[in-house]
């Protein structure tokens, strides 16, 4: 088990290799469709001016990426009224939705980690070798038991989005994941992919 703080170093993220269980500990920070459809084409490709209050968020999380894990995850959370927030659920959203955008907001801001479920593509995978960085698989299907590693919800950035959607600041100690895809070219998922495509082959040959 290998216990990763954020901000994570180069050396750290090139010591990982597909398989590896991991504790990440530090502030990292959730973004979804929204959120990566937002720093792309406002910061990365200019496609969507942004406002001088979008201008003012880039600034405030662009040192908290730097190094740091973006996390695909769209949380429960309590407190929305009294702004006392706790992640009642924390459990990954499917990735490859963010393949799209992913490499590019990892090469922009220096972006080390990316959590999430089901794994990613080769632009990702591509991205992982050069910036050097890592996907880690989150165990789908256990939501509260990630929410446990949340220690505190530091705030909440783009809350117009709604709830799900926004880029929520949190502080986790703990929080268990595997690296599936590292800075070395390796992705268990295009492994299993390919062995399951051989198989189902191999299958379709035989029923002929």
């Amino acid at each position: 088990m290998h216990q990763v703080s954020i901000p994570i170093s180069d050396e750290t993220i090139r010591s990982l290799k597909v398989g590896d269980p991991v504790l990440l500990s530090g502030v990292m920070v959730t973004g979804r469709d929204a959120a990566h459809k937002w720093m792309v084409e406002s910061f990365i490709r200019g496609t969507q001016p942004p406002t001088d209050e979008d201008r003012l968020v880039y600034e405030e999380i662009k040192p908290l990426l730097d190094r740091g894990v973006i996390y695909h995850c769209g949380p429960i959370v309590a407190g929305l009224e009294s702004k006392e927030y706790k992640f009642v659920a924390a459990g990954p959203t499917t990735s490859t939705r963010e393949e799209p955008y992913q490499g590019d907001v990892m090469r922009h801001f220096n972006l080390k980690g990316v959590i999430g479920k089901g794994g990613m593509g080769v632009n990702t995978l591509a991205a992982c070798q050069e910036v050097p960085g890592v996907y880690f698989h989150a165990v789908g299907g256990a939501a509260s038991l990630i929410a446990q590693s949340v220690e505190e919800v530091l705030g909440v950035y783009k809350y117009e989005f709604g709830v799900p959607e926004a880029m929520w600041v949190i502080r986790v100690k703990n929080f268990p994941a595997v690296v599936t895809m590292d800075a070395h070219g390796n992705s268990l998922h295009a492994e299993i992919e390919g062995k399951s495509r051989a198989a189902l082959e191999r299958l379709l040959a035989e029923a002929g």
